[in-house]
């Protein structure tokens, strides 16, 4: 009891002890604004690693690795075969809690920084953050890989899932800056950036941060409008149709 009553009192009250290396990072922008052009856009990670006073410089330099996910929702992956003259859908996996977009930056190749027994604890790189849901009606499903290889390779058409080995440079030997394109098709909501520290194989700190992707100007107007008012909003999208129609009907008319 005595020892508990010791120990209870030493987590109470000692200082926490220091860490060696900790990171300091920030982004160029908050929230990218989705218009009617937009195209895609650039974001720039900026951090440094701190060493408190009884660290010395690591002989081997330091890897930073940053992992940019979106909104998570569910997705289906279906499998389509010919059944004479047509083609089917004769199975599916569905995963839920999917990251919507994923891009993992890094300095040099991930398999250079750190083992891949590390990687796949830490959930480093994109293969690592599909989680493998098998068919519930299954209790080993050894079709599973197939469908989760196939949402990634999909994602990577896209340009939704994608890694990058030379994105990340360091301008002094603690001083980086990471720089992570957003493409046109990047969905809207909240997206999280993890930034790792790693020397020798190892992680040493781990810090987040976060952005917005969100639509602007008249796009968004329109876009909560639809929400807030969505019969009238029918309403009017039917009734320009309509006057489209009548319109091009006037134009291309033959006498």
């Amino acid at each position: 009891m005595r020892r508990l009553l010791a120990a209870l009192f030493c987590l109470c009250v000692l200082p926490p002890l220091a860490q060696a290396e900790m990171l300091v990072a920030a982004m160029s922008r908050s929230r990218i604004d989705i218009t009617s052009n937009f195209t895609g856009a650039e974001l720039a990670v900026f951090g440094s690693v701190e060493r408190d006073a009884a660290t010395i410089a690591r002989a081997s330099g330091y890897d930073v690795v940053v992992t940019v996910r979106g909104p998570r929702g569910a997705v289906t992956v279906r499998e389509k075969e010919r059944v004479g003259p047509f083609w089917l859908n004769t199975d599916s996996r569905k995963y839920i809690a999917t990251p919507s977009f994923v891009a993992v930056l890094s300095n040099r190749p991930l398999a250079e920084i750190a083992a891949a027994e590390l990687r796949d604890k830490l959930r480093i790189g994109v293969d690592t953050l599909v989680t493998a849901q098998g068919a519930r009606s299954k209790a080993i499903d050894e079709e599973e890989p197939d469908f989760r290889r196939a949402l990634i390779r999909i994602r990577r058409d896209q340009g939704l899932f994608s890694d990058r080995d030379d994105a990340v440079s360091f301008l002094t030997p603690t001083l980086f800056k990471a720089t992570l394109f957003v493409p046109g098709a990047a969905p809207l909501g909240p997206y999280d950036v993890d930034l790792a520290l790693f020397a020798d194989g190892a992680q040493l700190a781990k810090t987040t941060l976060s952005f917005r992707v969100i639509k602007s100007g008249s796009e968004e107007a329109v876009a909560a409008y639809a929400r807030t008012n969505p019969f009238f909003y029918g309403l009017a999208a039917a009734a320009i149709a309509l006057l489209v129609g009548w319109l091009a009907s006037v134009v291309f008319r033959r006498d």
